[in-house]
């Protein structure tokens, strides 16, 4: 499998889980790739049995696909807590090192990697880590851009990608922070949050549509 399908399927599976179907304007946001490569990739995964797509429902994972993606993604989020917890690296450049990483280790070496980083549940930006068995908890699906004004938030995750998360450092967000939705520009303007020091920061609608939240409102 080319890392670029690899990419797709650790996309899909970050997007939407093992259940949610995504849309290929998610994933080109998310990927930063074009609608049209998009739609020719997700057609070749589909002849491959690795993702299933229904037409104006989404896109999801197949058996297969799902099995491939926790694999993956179980590589990639150990090493980027090696990297981040061991190396001090930033949050923003742990994905690209754990990319080369994750294509060169043996499932042994990640068994003791996992065992040496005392089982991490999530990586740095909050996505979860598939034990060995598979086991994980999915969190949270649903994103800032979709959360209404006057609720109240907290930041569960983030999307692995080096643009977002050097973006966000810039913001200085981070897993965990509580923040209360101010508002929502029109035409997928920026989103406006205010922090409990009554700080407000403006994140972009693309951006939003890729940091997930606990609505602490409906709680």
């Amino acid at each position: 499998m080319t890392p670029m399908k690899e990419d797709y399927l650790k996309m899909i599976f970050e997007l939407g889980g093992v259940s949610e179907k995504v849309s290929n304007k998610q994933l080109s946001l998310s990927l930063d790739i074009a609608a049209a490569s998009v739609t020719e990739m997700i057609n070749k995964l589909v002849e491959e049995k690795l993702v299933s797509h229904t037409p104006y429902a989404g896109i999801s994972l197949t058996a297969t696909g799902r099995r491939a993606a926790e694999e993956l993604v179980r590589k990639h989020r150990l090493w980027e807590c090696f990297l981040f917890d061991k190396l001090n690296y930033s949050l923003a450049n742990v994905h690209q090192e754990a990319e080369k990483l994750e294509h060169s280790s043996s499932d042994q070496m990640i068994d003791q990697l996992d065992v040496f980083l005392d089982h991490p549940a999530h990586c740095p930006h909050g996505g979860a880590i598939p034990d060995r068995e598979g086991h994980y908890d999915e969190g949270s699906r649903v994103a800032l851009a979709a959360i209404a004004d006057g609720q109240r938030v907290k930041l569960s995750r983030f999307v692995d990608n080096h643009d977002l998360l050097e973006y966000l450092e810039s913001l200085n967000f981070a897993v965990d922070q509580d923040y209360v939705v101010t508002n929502h520009a029109p035409f997928e303007g920026p989103i406006t949050v205010q922090t409990d020091a009554g700080r407000t920061i403006d994140v972009s609608f693309k951006a939003a549509n890729n940091i997930f939240v606990d609505d602490l409102s409906a709680s």
